[in-house]
């Protein structure tokens, strides 16, 4: 039925079938407009994520702002004239971007220990180091010896200080809840433009201040929009190279303009037509999937291969026939072979949809769509092409056998045991890799070293404290009043007269909670700044002559502070409303040792053991919290795709070829080449991310098409030879110089993927590519060796 309404329908009418094709690409061309790409955070986290909602809560209550840093290296030494300065002079200049709520540098810091006066007097009316009558030298010192400043807007040696850009807060993001799904794209898209707009301006800005030091630029805005730009380029790259690869390739194997002309154009119509749905159905591109369009060509390339090659073996073998007698004859053996290599490669990305990671589960579905695209587009822009081409200018470039393919025969032939044992070795080894493998990787070394990205990141690592932040809630029981009173001289004149609440939160209990799980956490070797109230009171008993304060001083001292240095310094730190203190710490990303899971276990155990709390008194939180949950989702996700890979494509094979032999046969070097992967990448210690963890499965689901197309060659010659030996030499000149082009075009679309600035894009190239490659030798020597002593199809 299929097959008669193909041949009388789309193969007798190629004008019909071209204009409906011309139409098809040109509306989806239309909708290619709304083509948009996505490089905020939340495509690098898991998908619903609880832990994300608490963060989003915790920083609400806390009054997060969204920032940008700056590293600030001068020339000369910090307090010199020259270098406050500029540093002064810059601050004005960034200030003067609209887009710029605040700017906090070591200038703007108070220095409430720089004279003698009575302690409220310098709270009151504190200095800067900005301030003409003030002793910088002494100043300056303090800042370095603060509890709170140091290794946060200032390094240990004093050599770099950090310089705070609090961005304006969008009014839009706040209407954001009442508007349709196209608003809020079109508010986002606003967004990220301005984001865009806002990283240039301040880029300019700190290139003309290049001169008086060392300033990289950090901060998740400019990351955002630094990968923004990544996708953009590694789309316009791999497409390009991947294009032109393609091109050197049809040239080198059919040396014929004609066959050059057709593949393109399947190609080119796959890919438009595939970029206008994406607009349509409004999926966004994320640095996963930004390899979508290199893969989709790959992928349509190689049914071309396989589909060019038939038709010029036919045309070879039946030269009486006509041309739309040979397209015919084509379509109908290719149609089958081809449709089953594309469900196998479908179910292979379709795996990825449970891997729990939205980008990886977007990326999943974008490949099954796009390879279901390609497949339509094979089976009738194809032939329809062809059709209109002459016959005569359809010429068959005179035949060579292929060595290298020739070669892996005889050697399939001829040394079954030397196969049969490198496989034992190779299997071997892959089981040792595979249990070497981990997920502990470093989000600053998904970036090359001369990445503004990662020079910024890694000296704020070193010098300012660490990068990745995590955040400890701890949950007070029900308030409590202090009864006594206590006194301080320095408190005295203050007096008692409020009746405000607040102050009465401060109890030891409390406080010394605080402080001890603030020193627990600052002892950690992983962690570097530390940040809570405790840090405040250090400063607050320095300035009291190094007395400590009683709790009612703290209170007293919570409702008598200036607010601007309340709102700075202590409400981060304290929710009186909510009975929560918050204890901020960052993590050195950039250590070699570091293992993240077990540091939140660590820290998990400890505030249970050493400090006696429940779960429900206290809540870990941050972006590291998000991170370790999504490296921890890696290791599931390999697994189950895997898993979910091997069982589909094994019962695809079963349906197809109807003999579990042979399907365990047309299974197995595939396998083997992918968990050799795996155990290169385990050995090598390169830990599993978001992209790796694809290659197993992905090469699978390409890989066993080399397969599918040999066993089935090899089942329709049988049928006519019965001669193993004879059946093999003819399959390996034939198909298998089939799944050697393409393997090799599939090889080398990979590795264009090493031009990427994004690591785990190159990884995944390097690996996906060298996989390729395995399979392909896997099934011109393994598979054939297998199917000669197994005897699949009778003897």
């Amino acid at each position: 039925m299929v097959a008669h309404f193909y041949q009388n329908v789309i193969l007798k009418n190629p004008k019909a079938i071209f204009i409906l094709l011309i139409i098809a690409v040109l509306s989806f061309g239309y909708y290619s407009k709304n083509f948009r790409l996505d490089a905020s955070s939340e495509t690098l986290l898991i998908e619903g994520d609880p832990d994300l909602a608490y963060l989003k809560e915790v920083s609400e209550r806390y009054g997060s702002k969204e920032f940008l840093i700056l590293t600030y290296t001068p020339n000369e030494g910090m307090v010199t004239d020259s270098s406050i300065n500029n540093l002064l002079s810059l601050k004005y200049k960034i200030q003067s971007l609209d887009w710029v709520h605040s700017v906090i540098t070591l200038l703007d810091i108070p220095l409430l220990n720089n004279s003698d006066a009575p302690l409220q007097e310098r709270l009151e009316s504190f200095k800067t180091l900005k301030d003409e009558d003030v002793d910088r030298n002494r100043g300056f010192k303090e800042i370095l010896n603060s509890p709170v400043f140091r290794n946060f807007v200032i390094s240990e040696d004093g050599k770099t200080s950090g310089i705070i850009v609090n961005i304006k807060h969008s009014q839009k993001l706040e209407d954001i809840e009442n508007k349709s799904k196209e608003e809020v794209e079109l508010i986002k898209d606003q967004i990220k433009k301005q984001n865009h707009q806002n990283i240039l301006e301040i880029r300019q800005v700190i290139q003309s201040y290049g001169d008086v030091g060392k300033i990289y630029l950090g901060g998740i805005p400019m990351i955002a929009d630094d990968m923004m730009t990544f996708i953009k380029s590694d789309i316009i790259v791999f497409g390009l190279g991947v294009l032109l690869f393609i091109i050197t390739t049809l040239w080198f194997v059919f040396r014929n303009l004609i066959w050059i002309i057709v593949p393109i154009s399947s190609c080119l119509f796959s890919v438009i037509i595939m970029i206008g749905l994406l607009g349509l159905l409004g999926w966004k591109v994320t640095v996963i999937s930004s390899n979508f369009i290199a893969l989709m060509l790959i992928l349509t390339m190689a049914m071309n291969i396989h589909m060019s090659t038939r038709f010029l073996q036919l045309k070879k073998d039946f030269p009486s026939k006509n041309n739309f007698e040979i397209i015919s004859l084509t379509t109908t053996k290719m149609f089958w072979p081809i449709l089953y290599t594309v469900l196998t490669t479908i179910f292979a990305f379709l795996s990825l949809i449970f891997s729990e990671i939205k980008p990886i589960i977007d990326f999943g579905w974008m490949m099954t769509f796009g390879l279901i695209t390609s497949f339509i587009i094979t089976f009738t822009l194809l032939p329809t092409l062809l059709n209109f081409a002459p016959t005569k200018n359809i010429t068959v470039k005179k035949e060579q056998k292929s060595k290298v393919t020739n070669l892996l025969g005889l050697i399939s032939l001829n040394n079954k045991n030397s196969i049969f044992l490198v496989t034992g070795v190779v299997v071997i080894f892959s089981i040792v890799g595979i249990s070497k493998l981990e997920v502990e990787n470093s989000f600053i070394n998904y970036f090359d070293k001369n990445t503004e990205i990662y020079k910024g990141m890694k000296l704020i690592d070193d010098e300012l404290g660490g990068t990745t932040p995590l955040e400890v809630i701890i949950k007070f029981p029900k308030k409590e009043k202090v009864k006594k009173f206590e006194e301080d001289d320095d408190f005295d004149d203050w007096g008692e007269e409020d009746a405000n609440d607040e102050k009465y939160w401060f109890t030891k209990d409390k406080i010394d909670l605080i402080t001890s799980i603030h020193n627990y956490l600052d002892s950690l070797p992983e962690i570097g700044k530390v940040l809570s109230f405790s840090s405040i009171i250090e400063v607050a008993t320095q300035l009291n002559n190094n007395k400590p304060l009683g709790t009612l001083e703290m209170g007293v001292l919570y409702s008598k502070i200036p607010e601007s240095i309340k709102t700075e310094i202590i409400d981060p730190y304290l929710s009186i409303k909510d009975n929560e203190a918050r204890i901020s710490l960052r993590i050195i990303d950039s250590q070699e040792d570091l293992r993240r899971n077990d540091l939140i276990n660590k820290i998990n155990f400890d505030l249970k053991d050493k400090f006696g709390l429940k779960e429900k008194d206290y809540k870990l939180a941050g972006v590291l919290i998000l991170f370790n949950n999504l490296l921890q989702s890696l290791f599931k996700s390999q697994i189950l795709t895997l898993g979910l890979v091997m069982i589909g494509i094994f019962s695809m094979f079963i349906i197809l070829f109807r003999n579990i032999k042979l399907s365990l046969i047309g299974v197995v070097p595939n396998f083997i080449a992918a968990f050799f992967i795996l155990g290169i990448i385990g050995f090598l210690g390169i830990p599993l991310d978001m992209m790796t963890i694809t290659i197993a499965a992905i090469t699978i689901g390409i890989a066993v098409d080399n397969s599918i197309h040999y066993i089935y060659r090899f089942k329709e010659e049988f049928s006519k030879i019965k001669d193993y030996n004879k059946i093999l030499k003819i399959c390996h000149s034939t198909v298998g110089v089939a799944i050697l082009n393409t393997s090799i075009t599939i090889v080398f679309g990979f590795s264009i993927l090493v031009l990427s600035k994004f690591i785990p894009t190159i990884y995944f190239g390097v690996f996906t590519g060298l996989a390729m490659l395995l399979a392909m030798i896997s099934v011109l020597t393994l598979l054939p060796a297998l199917i000669l002593i197994i005897k699949p199809f009778g003897k």
